[in-house]
């Protein structure tokens, strides 16, 4: 039998979107299954436990960032679950590594953003990560690992070593003397989208075109940091609603006794969040990238190969060969690739109606994006809605 009302503190970071889509995940449990006392303080990673004696809590979910809320979670002895334990600490407790984690599937998100570079023809990579964080190395690792089977090697961003220069006002002028050097045009990923949105500011102060020279992809889909950087920056989603979800499941099952055994939670990447950082494509054809450019802008309006072919004044026949000898894809077909990147994006972000997601991704119907849809991803738009939104 549940305990009513169990007390939970959550020392998760409000000002991220990762973390808030864990606490969405995990809200939405304890109204279903509590009510639950959750106990939060909105802001940044750095966070503090309640003090327990006056607190009486009953489980805690938590990022740990500084041994003292290591050495405060060790001493409550609650049933505990750590973002990240395995990923993320900067240093090493005993106690902490007999808890149960939930953990972002780094790999897998650095595999996708290789796939969606290659799949705009990029031949040559750069990797920019964070110093000293296991999580970044890993999707470094990932992303390597990629692109070696396809016969390529990254060019990887070595950080300033010296501490004054850790700073972003100190670091910015060295990132993008190195970003101006690379070889262009050349795809580029960011350990997450913090990261992403430095590249994107260090590539506009010495005149680096994005996405023209260089397309550049982060990690996490943060809304509101992808919507407002300059061009919006394109992501991969993490599935961390549903991993906050089974988080609070599972913290549930231990503050009940029905799980004793340390469990590792995994946050599946559900793809690429398309925005304008790499909406272009790695060709010399400037015909085949106007094309392309136009496909991507009016994607979402009723366009078809025909207003293609008189935005670049040229035979149908010439652009299909020139396209798909470059792009491995007809006109035809790269406008309903981008038409399913639009609707995978507005049915993981909005609550649209399927016909409404249809129209608002530049189908006729609900019933052609289903066939479009299904044809892509091997399942209906519904079912792709409710796998990535739990």
């Amino acid at each position: 039998m549940s305990k009513p009302n169990p007390k939970v503190a959550l020392l998760i970071e409000t000002s991220r979107g990762y973390g808030r889509s864990l606490l969405r995940g995990i809200a939405r449990y304890a109204r279903y299954h509590g009510p639950w006392e959750l106990f939060i303080t909105p802001g940044d990673f750095a966070q503090a436990l309640p003090q327990i004696k006056q607190w009486k809590g009953d489980g805690v979910i938590a990022r740990v960032e500084t041994p003292a809320v290591a050495r405060s979670i060790c001493a409550a002895g609650l049933p505990t679950i750590i973002l990240d334990l395995s990923q993320n600490l900067p240093f090493r407790m005993p106690g902490l590594s007999r808890l149960s984690e939930i953990v972002s599937d780094s790999r897998g998100a650095a595999k996708l953003a290789a796939e969606h570079l290659l799949a705009r023809g990029y031949t040559q990579f750069a990797y920019v990560g964070e110093p000293r964080r296991l999580w970044s190395e890993n999707r470094q690792a990932g992303f390597r690992d990629r692109l070696a089977e396809e016969g390529f090697e990254p060019i990887i961003y070595a950080p300033p070593r010296q501490k004054q220069l850790r700073t972003w006002e100190a670091e910015h002028d060295v990132l993008a003397a190195w970003l101006q050097a690379l070889p262009k045009p050349i795809g580029v990923m960011a350990c997450n989208d913090d990261r992403g949105r430095q590249v994107l500011d260090a590539c506009r102060s010495v005149g680096v075109r994005v996405p023209l020279e260089m397309a550049v992809v982060g990690v996490d889909n943060d809304e509101l940091l992808c919507e407002l950087a300059s061009p919006t920056l394109s992501s991969v989603a993490l599935n961390a609603d549903v991993g906050g979800y089974q988080a609070a499941e599972l913290l549930d099952a231990m503050m009940n006794g029905r799980r004793r055994k340390s469990q590792q939670l995994v946050v599946a990447p559900i793809g690429v969040v398309e925005r304008r950082s790499t909406q272009a494509t790695a060709v010399y054809d400037s015909d085949v990238a106007a094309a392309i450019q136009f496909l991507h802008d009016h994607a979402a309006q009723n366009i078809g190969v025909d207003d293609v072919v008189n935005h670049v004044q040229m035979s149908r026949r010439a652009l299909e060969i020139r396209f798909h000898s470059i792009v491995g894809r007809t006109p035809y077909q790269e406008l309903q690739r981008v038409r399913v990147e639009r609707a995978k994006r507005l049915l993981i972000e909005t609550d649209l109606s399927i016909p409404n997601v249809a129209k608002a991704a530049g189908f006729n119907s609900s019933v052609y994006l289903a066939q479009v849809f299904q044809k892509f991803m091997k399942q209906s738009p519904s079912q792709f809605r409710r796998i990535h939104r739990g």
